[in-house]
C-alpha cells in the first residue's frame, strides 16, 4: 500500500495550527507523514512598489533563520512525541504556488490549510492562498476554520 503523505500549509496563524492538528490528528489515525510547508514572500522583507521588480537578496539566511526558529521549530517540537513522521521545510515565493509545487513533488495525497492566513487584508475574504488551492491543488484541500 501506498504511503500517505499530508502537507501542511503553515504561516503561524492560529488558522494554519489548527490545520496543523488536524492534519496530525488523521495521520496518527492514517499512518501518514505530515510535511509542514511555508513559504516565505519577498514583499513581507520590502516595500511593496519594490518587491514586484526585485528579487529576494543573494544572502536570505537571516530571514530563513527567523522564520525556522519562530515557525517550523516550534510546530516540529509541538509534534515530536505525537508518533508521526514529520518534516518542514521553507520556501521563497508565493504560498499557494510553492503548496501546490511540493504536494506535486511529494506525491502528496491531502493538503491542509488554514481557512484564512496571517494576512490582514485575507481576512475580509476565504484566504487567498487556501482559495487558490482549493481550485487549483489536483489533491484533496482540507480547508480548517
Amino acid at each position: 500500500m501506498q504511503k500517505l503523505i499530508y502537507i501542511v500549509a503553515v504561516d503561524g496563524s492560529e488558522w494554519s495550527d489548527r490545520a496543523a492538528q488536524r492534519a496530525i490528528d488523521l495521520a496518527k489515525k492514517t499512518e501518514a507523514e505530515v510535511h509542514f510547508v511555508t513559504a516565505v514572500q519577498w514583499s513581507k522583507y520590502q516595500p511593496l512598489y519594490v518587491a514586484d521588480f526585485s528579487a529576494p537578496p543573494q544572502d536570505t539566511t537571516e530571514q530563513e533563520e527567523i522564520e525556522r526558529k519562530n515557525l517550523l521549530e516550534p510546530l516540529e517540537s509541538r509534534y515530536a512525541e505525537s508518533g508521526v513522521k514529520i518534516t518542514s521545510s521553507l520556501f521563497w515565493g508565493h504560498p499557494a504556488e510553492i503548496i501546490k509545487e511540493q504536494a506535486k513533488k511529494a506525491h502528496a495525497n491531502m493538503i491542509f490549510v488554514g481557512r484564512r492566513g496571517r494576512s490582514k487584508v485575507a481576512d475580509l475574504l476565504l484566504g487567498s492562498v487556501a482559495n487558490s488551492l482549493a481550485h487549483t491543488a489536483g489533491v484533496p484541500v482540507v480547508l480548517v476554520p
